[in-house]
């Protein structure tokens, strides 16, 4: 009778303790100078404040995540270049294997040069070769692709996307690589007035400025002539490159299963880019692109975007077009475009959205940049993408680019000391993606306009539970979600990333 009693009493403190385990979280907190601090969080029966937030398990799941993403650039593998092997391996490690730090399962390719290429290049500068004869991946050979394999050493699973910021030259109405001139490039600024040619508008000096904040409508006024020369042997030459890239690169082990058209169609650049029309879009996609993959490359999906305006009306103009609907998988968002998401989302609830690139900054590499950029994952999670794709995660010194600006990136390396540093939004990053993997579901979002505390809830494929919760204020806050029938009450340092995960 002793030892049934012994038993029993046993077999209840298990119970009871994984009960309590069931009810504990970790608490792993950082805030500036004092990162990645863990402590533990029971759950309680009652809330201290009004609950931010009330997740059950009826509670339907804003969207299920898909997966991280950074952006391979020339940059970037010069930056990674100036360390050792050594140091290295530990930062793919850290950023691509599955059991690193930010866990990044996607890759986002530039076909042609980016504004973080070395240079200007194409895949084919030769004038009038409709048949392609001289398109070539050989300046890919140099360091993208380099940078891809490196990164699949730590991530065989990796998936790439691609879009390009500009057609060959020779496929331009301007016969350049920019859009508009500047200093950084040789366009002669008499050819700027073809952006809004039709209307016979001058150009906005502060159209793109490249530091600062950009408010109201972006762009302010909106290009009526297409970059991209229309005509019909142009548009399909351009479809058909986008084909044999994919080719090049799956010959070369990588696979590329998605494409958007256009990288920032509403920035009037200096540096690689192309203006497009309504018109022209629907036009491209519709009748060029789409057939093209349909035909050549069935399995990539077409996504629209990238999306980089506020101008709702502009983008469902383009959208109300049936058959351009019938032709994609979803669409790409970012900067100002981040605005009309929850709306275009609401009208089209099937197709799937992704953050295509979180915004860089303007070299500041500070805390207030990593706030910035904490919060962009909390509003395009909570409002549905299933993907978010980081831009620059490691650059040299001031992160300046060959057209003059300056922008951040998760790891700065400085090039005399050849030493490097994991930044604020590396951190930033981590807080997320190191515990929202695939197959995770969001569940609960508060968006950080409210209160200056962005909170956002999800349940793992495995079913625990993680909240991740910023506090921008200069003073601490207690902030409490209602999970199923008990209380998590957390305290949030000021100026500081947070996340919560269950039974750890």
């Amino acid at each position: 009778m002793k030892t049934s009693a012994r038993l029993f009493l046993s077999c209840t403190a298990l119970l009871l303790s994984a009960h309590l385990e069931a009810q504990t979280f970790t608490h792993i907190s950082s805030s500036e100078g004092n990162t990645w601090q863990q402590a533990k969080v029971r759950m309680q029966s009652s809330p201290r404040q009004t609950p931010l937030l009330d997740v059950t398990d009826a509670t339907a799941p804003i969207t299920t995540f898909r997966a991280w993403g950074a952006t391979f650039n020339e940059l970037d593998w010069d930056a990674l270049g100036l360390l050792t092997r050594d140091e290295q391996d530990e930062i793919l490690h850290n950023v691509f294997a599955p059991d690193g730090d930010l866990r990044i399962a996607r890759g986002r390719i530039s076909m042609g040069a980016n504004d973080y290429a070395r240079s200007w290049y194409s895949c084919d500068e030769m004038e009038g070769d409709f048949e392609l004869r001289y398109f070539n991946i050989d300046r890919d050979k140099q360091a993208i692709i380099p940078f891809v394999r490196a990164a699949q050493k730590y991530n065989p699973d990796l998936t790439c996307w691609v879009s390009p910021w500009c057609p060959p030259s020779w496929m331009k109405i301007n016969g350049d690589y920019p859009v508009l001139s500047s200093p950084y490039n040789n366009l002669p600024e008499k050819m700027n007035y073809l952006l809004y040619g039709q209307t016979g508008g001058e150009t906005d000096p502060d159209e793109m400025k490249l530091t600062g904040e950009r408010n109201g409508k972006f762009p302010k006024k909106l290009a009526t002539t297409d970059y991209m020369i229309q005509d019909p042997r142009y548009l399909q030459t351009y479809a058909n490159m986008f084909c044999k890239f994919i080719d090049a690169y799956r010959e070369q082990g990588i696979r590329i299963d998605m494409v958007m058209y256009q990288n920032e169609a509403y920035s009037y650049t200096p540096y690689p880019g192309c203006a497009w029309t309504a018109e022209g879009t629907i036009r491209f996609n519709r009748d060029y692109l789409a057939p093209t993959l349909k035909r050549l490359h069935p399995d990539v999906k077409l996504y629209l975007g990238t999306f980089n305006t506020n101008r709702q009306d502009y983008v469902e103009k383009i959208l109300a077009d049936p058959q351009l609907q019938s032709c994609i998988s979803g669409m790409g968002f970012q900067w100002e475009g981040r605005e009309i998401l929850p709306e275009i989302r609401r009208q089209h609830p099937d197709w799937s959205y992704i953050c295509s690139e979180s915004e860089c900054g303007w070299g500041s590499f500070d805390w207030k940049a990593a706030e910035h950029t904490f919060e962009l994952m909390n509003h395009y999670l909570g409002n549905g993408c299933n993907e978010y794709i980081f831009w620059n995660f490691i650059l040299a010194d001031n992160g300046e680019s060959p057209w003059g600006w300056k922008q951040n990136a998760l790891i700065r390396v400085d090039s005399q000391t050849r030493t490097y540093t994991y930044t604020p939004e590396y951190y930033a990053a981590k807080h997320y993606s190191h515990f929202i993997g695939r197959d995770t579901q969001i569940v609960g979002y508060h968006p950080a306009s409210e209160g200056n505390t962005p909170v956002l809830v999800a349940k793992t494929a495995e079913g625990k539970t993680v909240v991740v919760a910023g506090n921008f204020n200069d003073e601490a806050r207690t902030v409490s979600l209602k999970l199923g029938n008990r209380y998590l009450n957390i305290e949030l340092a000021p100026h500081s990333f947070n996340t919560l995960t269950e039974g750890r």
